[in-house]
């Protein structure tokens, strides 16, 4: 499959389309729909009114959705019916393009790839040597002014708010139903998106402009200008009476479920845990009870987090179609992404131990629990390591590790390490994979406030020493066979949940 295909294939499984508007751009409109056809596989062009053959050239390329009206509405118009067309196909995002030939089709990827690694955001494609093109002063001023506005109305700046060749999240999208009818919707939907906290992204793109006796425009300086005042205006006084309140709003819900949930593991951590666990240390006198009912307290606490509002504002879920119950030792591996991946691996099961940091081992919290309850320091080495595992195994625990040995800055998987490969073969035991969704977007490493996002654990099926073998002969091999599984694994979740996010 060719970096084309594949990509067209992506846009499809994330739900993305694309969104051509146009009026009267029957000379170029053909070239235009089929260099998108070329790198998406859903188009939908919207034929605001034309009167120039546009019409009768579109019903003649196949493969593309065509919305058309007698009369010409103008681009916020045309924007809205795609927009609606492509929310009743199912579709999650948009991406809109000129119909002129001002935008290069052959740049959708850029924009894929922004919205990879910002699932949600609404991408602008900024572009790139706009100030040296021969563009007239209205044009230019039309960009400044827009520009200008644009951060007094929200407190945020962007190189290109004129820029049509944009992706739009378009289940996030506010104000459609009081969006103006001509071009300055463009500049409304950033306003409204940024208001109501959806995070921008500015990528670069290319940018083609004709000579100025070739240009299709329907621009008209002096109404143009006028609608754009009033609707700057508006904007204005708008966004001290609705945009500020909503912001300073946001920002207060996410400062009050950060510090709930910190709270939360205070309380657990400092009052509730403490007598529980010296219950156990000091008066149980079975050695393998009172490790029995630490592990059930670490079980009670990490359900608690995951499932009992530990964590406000984020939905949790489980994938377990293998119906796996933990009654069989194994070395469990998943990516790591975030502080909570621990809450999330240890509410499976209480007959589950972690190789931990040492910084989480020596915890003058919560790090007496972890040391009675036989969680060890991953730097003890092999050696040290294999007879306190192989007893725990006998006893029939699993042993949880993090192949990539640290947490990723932005969800992607990092290299693996051989050692849970190691582990397991000289263990004799299953490798069980997890694959954890999520996390790293509510809590990311170097963070400091809990998103509202939804995390996935998906149980996958249990691999023997003779089901390992496919992924190579050696726990180095292995080690790099699996990383390839997971990146596999995590984009298809990541392109399944981020469709509605």
């Amino acid at each position: 499959m060719t970096s084309r295909q594949t990509n067209s294939q992506t846009l499809r499984d994330r739900g993305i389309c694309a969104v051509i508007p146009t009026y009267n751009n029957a000379g170029t409109i053909a070239d235009v729909v089929r260099r998108t056809l070329a790198q998406c596989l859903d188009v939908i062009v919207v034929a605001d009114g034309c009167t120039d053959g546009t019409l009768d050239i579109l019903q003649g390329i196949e493969g593309i959705t065509i919305v058309s009206y007698p009369r010409n509405a103008g681009k916020g118009t045309a924007l809205k019916r795609g927009f609606r067309r492509a929310l009743a196909m199912g579709f999650s995002y948009a991406i809109t393009l000129d119909a002129d030939g001002q935008h290069f089709p052959e740049d959708i990827p850029t924009l894929l790839q922004a919205n990879q690694q910002h699932p949600g955001a609404l991408v602008v494609g900024q572009r790139k040597g706009l100030e040296t093109m021969p563009r007239s002063k209205g044009s230019k001023f039309a960009n400044a002014f827009s520009n200008f506005w644009f951060a007094i109305q929200t407190g945020r700046r962007l190189k290109d708010t004129q820029s049509g060749f944009r992706l739009y999240p378009v289940k996030k999208l506010h104000g459609l139903s009081l969006l103006t009818s001509r071009y300055e919707a463009e500049l409304e939907l950033l306003v409204f998106a940024s208001w109501h906290g959806v995070e921008l992204v500015s990528v670069p793109v290319g940018v083609f402009y004709p000579a100025p006796a070739e240009r299709v425009s329907h621009f008209r300086p002096v109404r143009d200008f006028t609608r754009i005042f009033i609707l700057n205006t508006f904007l204005c006084v708008l966004a001290l009476v609705y945009g500020l309140p909503l912001a300073i709003w946001r920002g207060l819900m996410t400062t009050l479920r950060t510090v709930y949930s910190l709270l939360f593991f205070l309380v657990f951590t400092i009052i509730v845990a403490p007598p529980y666990a010296l219950y156990h240390i000091l008066f149980v006198h079975s050695l393998e009870k009172k490790r029995k009912g630490l592990h059930r307290l670490i079980y009670f606490f990490a359900r608690l987090v995951t499932y009992w509002h530990g964590i406000p504002g984020v939905k949790f879920s489980i994938g377990n179609p293998h119906q796996e119950d933990f009654t069989e030792p194994a070395i469990i591996i998943c990516n790591h992404q975030s502080h909570l991946d621990l809450m999330t691996m240890l509410m499976h099961s209480p007959r589950l131990v972690c190789l931990t940091k040492d910084w989480v081992w020596n915890n003058p919290l919560y790090g007496y629990i972890l040391r009675d309850a036989e969680f060890y320091q991953a730097t003890e080495g092999m050696d040290v390591l294999l007879p306190k595992l192989q007893s725990l195994v006998d006893r029939g625990y699993s042993i949880v590790v993090y192949p990539e040995g640290t947490r990723s800055l932005d969800g992607s998987v990092s290299r693996f390490h051989q050692g849970a490969f190691y582990l397991a073969r000289q263990l004799g035991v299953d490798i069980l994979p997890i694959v954890s969704y999520g996390a790293g977007k509510v809590l990311p490493k170097k963070g400091k406030y809990l998103r509202k996002w939804p995390i996935r654990i998906e149980i996958d099926k249990r691999l023997g020493p003779e089901e390992m073998q496919a992924f190579g002969a050696t726990p180095r091999k292995q080690a790099s066979g699996m990383r390839a599984y997971y990146i596999h694994r995590y984009t298809e979740m990541a392109n399944r949940i981020e469709q509605d996010v």
